[in-house]
């Protein structure tokens, strides 16, 4: 079944980009150490903070630009914008993690970089 899916796709579902079908993680962002569906050894892997730094322009962009528009168009205490927007910051950050973790590891599979690391 390796090849006939989007290693890609398969990582941004948290899937094993090799098959598709195993799980990628083994907790929250911990990832597996071998795909429990095709066996490939999923140790290797490592995206150091490339997600991290993807989530954070990312999410960053898309609630300061929700909390400035907010402010321009209804001008709410600034207790208000605390309350709604560091909670939203949490929760987008943390929701957009492990899909851009599983989305870098997939292409870091789909570019065999743990093999030319290990040369």
């Amino acid at each position: 079944m390796a090849g006939s899916h989007n290693p890609l796709l398969a990582g941004l579902l948290s899937r094993c980009p090799n098959c598709g079908e195993g799980h990628l993680f083994d907790g929250f962002l911990r990832v597996s150490p071998r795909c429990e569906a095709c066996g490939i050894d999923l140790a290797k892997a490592d995206s150091g903070d490339g997600p991290a730094v993807f989530v954070i322009l990312i999410g960053g962009f898309l609630v300061a630009f929700a909390a400035l528009f907010v402010e321009i168009a209804f001008r709410p205490p600034i207790w208000l914008h605390l309350v709604i927007w560091l909670p939203l910051t949490l929760v987008v950050c943390l929701a957009l993690l492990r899909p851009f973790k599983g989305a870098m590891l997939a292409a870091q599979f789909m570019n065999r970089a743990s093999e030319h690391r290990n040369e």
